[in-house]
């Protein structure tokens, strides 16, 4: 009995030297969301929260998991999100809370009272469940199956840009190119589309080409700027987005995940072709793109 009791002196020992000084957080807030991993990670980069200030943020390897310094006053408190597809739709999230300056003196009082640290951590938790809530009902997409991008030829401009700035980029070269095309006669021949070249999902950059169909003849005029190519018929992915094209990027984790759920080899080059011109406005969530992710072994001139 004195071995046993030993034995388990000595685990409850173990357990209370690794909760105090091993354990890397204080706090634990475990959550669902009715959403896919990319969209949330997106949405933790651009939250602006009411209850504290984003100091810093990290991705730590993938966007199932991020680090985000907050400043409350004089703390500092450490976010740790995890996050976990559970279906196309839905996953679980579990954020670890650690008050860097004051975490000793937490662990001790966790477990015996609701602290302000506690209810503090809660409250920034809450805040960002309602804004990724508000967000979601503002796009949406469907994943389709695999299909088929006919081959066409387009006058394009190069654009690198962050990911939320993609639209912009967009933007900014519209009038060049429709204003080109309109002072040299060359007739457009399809619904304009882009082409991510390169697509760093750490720093959330894109490389893409912003195209606009047109009919080839022999003489097409030079321009330092806006150049063309053909691009070949492109077997893909396919998903159908609905919502502000600043967010359409949303469409893309949405196909990743289905591709690797379902075993399908994807290149992370996504083609977007935009059946709506933004504008004219209306109601964004009747606005459309198709969105590909090219399957792989496929070459693009």
């Amino acid at each position: 009995m004195k071995k046993l009791g030993y034995t388990a002196l000595g685990i409850l020992l173990i357990g209370l030297i690794w909760y105090l000084f091993i354990k890397p957080y204080d706090y634990t807030i475990r959550f669902k969301a009715n959403t896919f991993p990319g969209a949330i990670n997106q949405m933790l980069k651009q939250w602006d929260p009411k209850t504290g200030t984003i100091a810093k943020i990290e991705q730590n390897g993938s966007i199932y998991q991020l680090t985000q310094q907050m400043a409350f006053n004089d703390s500092i408190h450490r976010y740790e999100w995890n996050i976990q597809p559970l279906t196309d739709s839905t996953s679980r999230v579990q954020v670890n809370v650690t008050d860097i300056n004051h975490s000793f003196s937490n662990k001790i009082k966790v477990p015996f009272s609701d602290t302000d640290f506690e209810k503090r951590s809660r409250k920034t938790a809450r805040e960002f469940i309602k804004a990724l809530n508000e967000h979601i009902t503002k796009f949406k997409v469907s994943v389709s199956g695999i299909d088929e991008l006919e081959a066409t030829f387009c006058a394009y401009v190069s654009v690198t840009t962050k990911q939320t700035e993609k639209a912009i980029g967009m933007m900014a070269n519209y009038p060049n190119l429709t204003g080109f095309l309109k002072d040299n006669d060359i007739k457009e021949n399809g619904i304009p589309f882009v082409e991510v070249t390169n697509w760093d999902k750490m720093t959330d950059t894109v490389t893409y080409d912003f195209c606009f169909p047109i009919v080839y003849h022999d003489s097409l005029p030079k321009n330092n700027t806006i150049k063309y190519k053909k691009r070949q018929p492109i077997k893909g992915l396919k998903a159908i987005y609905n919502g502000n094209y600043i967010t359409s990027d949303r469409a893309w984790y949405a196909l990743m995940d289905y591709a690797k759920k379902n075993n399908i080899e994807v290149e992370a080059k996504p083609i977007e072709v935009f059946y709506n011109n933004p504008n004219q406005g209306g109601d964004e969530l009747s606005w459309k793109a198709e969105i590909f992710l090219p399957l792989k072994e496929q070459g693009i001139e």
